[in-house]
């Protein structure tokens, strides 16, 4: 008797934990359902009508021969104009098992060849065909296969730093930054709030041109990393994806970028970056119809890329 009276009241407390259980669950899935909303919400106030119909792309991506996911990331302001060359091409490498992330970024003027079109800049692609057309042009050239892509408006980018910095984010800026960037930044280290760290990352006005500005950009992916609180950040997260979702075209859902963003903040490893093309891989020729390109060893620059992502 003693003994069925002991196991029944073992099995109530196993259903009442498992009851509450099961309604923490769903109050947490509702509660970030509900931030979601908000952020989305929040950030439609202040897209424009043109803005709002995203143009459908198709992508033929799979995880690469590593068994890692790979992010075609591009950045342009292109305001719903599918026929602009992207002004910012990525890669963000994560390993599930390790749950590591790695950034590779190629120059937008990497003279390759762009399958059914020729040699051209590498950003043509996207101009031309879209990300898959890109994605096929990385395979080619570099022979990493990228699952996911996404391409984000700046100014989805100026509202997430934002959000998520009301502060801003801390940098060093190394010089005057003011050409063709809509701010004036001033040199030193202080906190720049979305419309500035935009400017920061896309001036290119200076002796080194585009490379600096792919410097500056893994700099900011870094300090933007390196500051993130990782508590608040993990429960600010469901809005932070609302907020920036109305100004990003992808074939990610929130749920993927979500798991995804809870495993980098969790995490805190700090991310290792490759730009493309390596040192001593490069000639910078003028091409009739072209202007001037990094004209790239291929193969020197598919072995770097691969080194870098399978070490």
């Amino acid at each position: 008797m003693r003994s069925e009276k002991h196991h029944k009241k073992r099995k109530t407390r196993w259903t009442i934990f498992f009851l509450t259980f099961l309604l923490l669950i769903g109050a947490t899935v509702g509660y970030s359902y509900y931030q979601f909303k908000q952020g989305v919400n929040q950030s439609l106030k202040k897209v424009k009508k043109e803005n709002k119909k995203k143009v459908v792309y198709t992508f033929e991506g799979k995880k690469d021969q590593y068994g890692d996911t790979n992010i075609l990331l591009l950045g342009s302001d292109a305001r719903g104009n599918e026929r602009s060359r992207s002004d910012t091409i990525m890669i963000v490498h994560y390993n599930e098992n390790k749950k590591t992330f790695k950034l590779s970024s190629i120059m937008r003027d990497s003279y390759v060849n762009i399958p059914g079109y020729g040699k051209h800049k590498i950003n043509a692609a996207f101009a031309d065909g879209g990300p898959e057309l890109l994605r096929q042009t990385i395979k080619e050239n570099f022979g990493m296969d990228l699952q996911y892509y996404a391409i984000v408006d700046f100014q989805g980018f100026v509202q997430l730093i934002d959000e998520a910095f009301p502060k801003g984010v801390e940098i060093n800026v190394e010089k005057k930054m003011s050409e063709n960037i809509g701010v004036t930044l001033e040199p030193g280290v202080q906190r720049l709030d979305g419309e500035q760290l935009l400017g920061y990352v896309r001036f290119r006005y200076d002796a080194v041109g585009d490379f600096g500005r792919v410097d500056r950009q893994q700099k900011a992916v870094k300090a933007i990393g390196d500051q993130l609180s990782t508590f608040d950040t993990i429960t600010k997260l469901p809005k932070l994806i609302g907020v920036v979702s109305p100004f990003v075209n992808s074939n990610m859902d929130a749920a993927d970028i979500l798991f995804m963003a809870k495993d980098y903040l969790s995490k805190k490893v700090p991310v290792e970056t490759l730009r493309i093309p390596v040192d001593n891989s490069f000639t910078e020729p003028m091409i009739k119809g072209e202007g001037a390109v990094l004209d790239i060893n291929v193969q020197k620059n598919r072995e770097a890329l691969h080194q870098f992502i399978s070490k």
